[in-house]
This record gives C-alpha cells, sequence and structure tokens, in this order.
C-alpha cells in the first residue's frame, strides 16, 4: 500500500512540475528528468548554473533543493509562509493547482533584484519567527535523521564500555543514512508523544527500506545503534524506524558462525573480541561480616544481596583482583552456567537446542543471498528473519514447506543480519535472548562521547571529565 501511495504522491508532483515548466517557457518533458530539471529551476529563478554543484554535497544538498523549489514557487507569486511549506510538504497537491490555475502565471527570476523591487514582498513579525522556527525544526530534523543523532546510555548492558549516563553522538553518515519509513511523524519525538503520551506517528503510509551510500560497511565489533526487532511483536507493533533504540556491539556480521562456551565467545572457531573493562559477576562469600554498601558505592560496583550470602558483585578484572584482597572475602566464584544446563529464554528458544547465555551455538549469521535448506533443524533459528523481518508466509503442511502459497524446500535471505551483543555479557539482554537483527534496523554507528554524567556522583564530580570526546572502540 504504501509504495502505491508513493507512486501517486510522485505522479502528481511531476505532473503539477510539467505544467508549471510549461508556463515558465520550457518543455514540460524538461521537468522529468532528476539533476537537469533543479538545474533548470535554478535558471528560471535567476540562480547561478553552479548552484546545481551543490547537491552533490551531502546534507547541503538538501538544503538546496528545498530552496530551488522555494524559489520556484516565487517565480509564480507564491510568497506567502503557507504556500512556502506547502511546497515542501504537499508539493504533490499545489503544483498541480498551480499548474492548472489560469491566474498562477510566471511572474519572472525571483532570486533577481529586479524582481524583488518589482514584486516586494515584506514579512510581519509573526511571519519572521514563524520561518525561523520552521527552518529550525526541518535543519534539525535533517541533521538529526541523515546526519548524526544524540543518544544517551541508558542501562549498564555496556558497562564499563560505555556507562549509564554517557551521552553519545551516533553517526548516520559512516553506515548510510536510512530514509524515513514512517515519514510522517512528529519533530524530535521518536516513538511516542512528549507529555500526552500516544503514538507520535501515523503508520497508515509506510515506505520501504532504502539506505543512501554510506563511508563503510558494519565491521565485526563496531559499536552500532539499532532499532530493537522485538518490537515488532504485541503490544508495540511498531515500524521499523519508530521501535526502541538499542546500542550493542556487533560482534558477529553476516555470514559468520557464532559460538559461546563457558562464557567465552567464538566467531568463525576462534577467540572473538573481548571487552577490555568488561565485568563478570561473581559470587562473593566473607567471614560473616559481610560487604560494605559504600565502599561498593565508592568503586561504582553493581551488586546485588540476598537474605544472607552470597553476594553478587559485576565485577572487571582489576575489581575483581581489588575485592579479592580484601581480608573479609573468602571465596569469589564465577557465575558461569553449566553447558548442560538449559536456560528458558535463550534464542532460539526451541527444545531441540538446549544452550543458556554462556554455552550457546553455533548459529550462522544470515547473509543477503544465502541460501537454506527449510527443515526442523533450521527454522527455530530463521523463521523469523523469514516471516518477520522480510515480510513473507511460512506454512508447514503434511506435504511440506510453503512460502507465500508456493511449495519449496529452501529459502534466500533478502537482508544482510548481525549479532548484537553487550559488552557486559552477564547483565545485557541481547541477541542471545532475541537473536538476529536486520540490516533495515541499523541506526548509525556511536562516534564519541560529548558528555557524561555520574547520577551517584556531587557537585562537579557529578560529571565524568575523563570521557568527555572520548572515541568509541
Amino acid at each position: 500500500m504504501g509504495y502505491i501511495v508513493f507512486a501517486i504522491i510522485l505522479v502528481l508532483t511531476h505532473y503539477g512540475l510539467w505544467k508549471l515548466f510549461v508556463k515558465a517557457g520550457f518543455k514540460g518533458w524538461e521537468s522529468l528528468i532528476p539533476i537537469y530539471r533543479e538545474y533548470l529551476i535554478a535558471k528560471i529563478s535567476g540562480r547561478p548554473g553552479w548552484w546545481i554543484a551543490l547537491l552533490l554535497i551531502p546534507i547541503v544538498n538538501i538544503f538546496v533543493f528545498f530552496g530551488l523549489y522555494i524559489d520556484l514557487a516565487k517565480d509564480f507569486g507564491k510568497q506567502r509562509f503557507w504556500e512556502h511549506a506547502a511546497t515542501i510538504l504537499l508539493p504533490f497537491v499545489v503544483f498541480p493547482l498551480w499548474g492548472n490555475d489560469a491566474k498562477t502565471t510566471y511572474l519572472g527570476m525571483s532570486a533577481t533584484p529586479a524582481f524583488k523591487e518589482k514584486y516586494p514582498y515584506k514579512k510581519s513579525l509573526a511571519r519572521e519567527w514563524a520561518d525561523a522556527i520552521v527552518f529550525a525544526v526541518v535543519a534539525a530534523t535533517l541533521i538529526r535523521g541523515f546526519l548524526i543523532e544524540a543518544y544517551m546510555i541508558p542501562t549498564g548492558s555496556m558497562e564499563k564500555s560505555l556507562l549509564v549516563g554517557d551521552f553519545l553522538f551516533v553517526s548516520k553518515l559512516n553506515y548510510g543514512p536510512r530514509v524515513p519509513m514512517t515519514p510522517i511523524a512528529f519533530p524530535f519525538a521518536h516513538h511516542t508523544m512528549p507529555l500526552t503520551g500516544g503514538k507520535a506517528y501515523w503508520d497508515g503510509l509506510q515506505l520501504g527500506y532504502t539506505r543512501l551510500p554510506g563511508f563503510e560497511e558494519i565491521e565485526r565489533n563496531d559499536v552500532v545503534v539499532f532499532n530493537y526487532p522485538m518490537e515488532a511483536d504485541a503490544p508495540f507493533n511498531r515500524p521499523v524506524d519508530k521501535r526502541e533504540n538499542y546500542i550493542k556491539r556487533a560482534v558477529g556480521i553476516p555470514g559468520d558462525t557464532i559460538s559461546l562456551r563457558e562464557a567465552k565467545l567464538f566467531v568463525n572457531g576462534e577467540p572473538g573480541f573481548e571487552p577490555p573493562h568488561g565485568q563478570m559477576d561473581y559470587y562473593v562469600y566473607t567471614d560473616g561480616t559481610g560487604l560494605n554498601p559504600q565502599r561498593l558505592h565508592d568503586m561504582r560496583i553493581e551488586y546485588y544481596t540476598y537474605a544472607r550470602e552470597p553476594y553478587l558483585l559485576f565485577l572487571t578484572e582489576e575489581a575483581y583482583n581489588e575485592v579479592k584482597s580484601w581480608a573479609n572475602v573468602t571465596k569469589i566464584i564465577p557465575n558461569i552456567r553449566h553447558r548442560d544446563t538449559a536456560e528458558p529464554g535463550v534464542f532460539p528458544n526451541n527444545a531441540l537446542y538446549s544452550w543458556n547465555i554462556d554455552n550457546f551455538g553455533p548459529v550462522v549469521v544470515p547473509k543477503k543471498g544465502w541460501t537454506i535448506t527449510l527443515d526442523t533443524l533450521t527454522l527455530p533459528f530463521y523463521e523469523r528473519a523469514i516471516t518477520v523481518y522480510e515480510g513473507n508466509t511460512l506454512e508447514k503442511r503434511a506435504d511440506g514447506y510453503y512460502l507465500n502459497g508456493a511449495k519449496t524446500d529452501s529459502y534466500t535471505f533478502k537482508m544482510d543480519y548481525y549479532w548484537m551483543m553487550g559488552d557486559n555479557r552477564h547483565n545485557s539482554e541481547d541477541a542471545r535472548t532475541w537473536g538476529f537483527v536486520p540490516e533495515d534496523h541499523i541506526v548509525g554507528k556511536a562516534l564519541f562521547v560529548w558528555l557524561s554524567w555520574d547520577k551517584d556522583g556531587t557537585f562537579l564530580s557529578k560529571i565524568r571529565w575523563n570521557r568527555l570526546f572520548m572515541g568509541i572502540k
């Protein structure tokens, strides 16, 4: 349905442009040729021809593009605020109307001094403010959507690589900006309206997945922000680009084989990435005197206590060595699941695979163009990708499998997938519980920390000064 609506919008917009080009003394068909069309609009409006080169510069080209079409509206005497807003937001409505309106005529090149002298238009104070606000909203939305976006670490799944309270900049350019799939949304809100609640978007118009060219492909062990894939399900049922943003490390890229043995990650049979400041949780026993909560707080050690010992502490190697040296600590045992212990809620959630978060796999990450055989061994891993993420229907009948109503015994993937894990591997909800992340869920690459806020600090120590502008590796 989204493609049909998009096609109608394109047809109406180009029909209106054709009529306006004819009114300006040009051939109607010239309005159908991208780039050349924008060059002619610059000529119609009196802009220098070299402006067309600005369309090759990322981000700048967005402002130049919209600026040219606003100039075109001015060429036909459309000077009011709503007319300029409609040129950007509703060209498929106003271009056909103006093109067929006998009273709308080409007045001349609006970007020239002669035009401005002949057709003066003074903006009111309200119009000046409205223009400024709209420009700021549009500019910020475009920058946030296509260039760079701020993101805050809300949970400890990446400790101690990234800390709760770290504010990051996430680049959309590195992997290529993703064109919004849910284009009608409230500015600056992700999926929920501020204050009032409710949806901040309209999912009646959905566009297909398109990603503009980027500077690089996702490399193994990049820190990546992505949309949480499980929000495709009830109760959220959110569109792809409106699902919650998560941040993890892409320890597996398309085609990789992932496994864990005794909490150690292996990729393609070789030892995988081990976070330099990664944490493990340990059962800590004392001589009965217990641990000092203030000391644990000062060391920023996350811990849990039960009715009686042991304590459960999340420790880096450095913190482990210090806690082990305390006089009243008698024993420290790593909390690693036994290889024969099945753990509920672990991907692929199937009785054939008795895995846990420390002893897991092997599992192969799907790659675009990779073909699998459909059977009882592969479906637990890949059925969700085939049906939910790639939009197919898959049925098991008495005589075999049916894909979109046609009998088949294989499936070829349409997208690349990734295996995302938190660096704090015993306190991270990640791919071990919900599986693969499709490429259309990728938001961007985490670049650097621009601010780090310690909620447990006091006065100036609330800012972690040593983390400011720290690069993310």
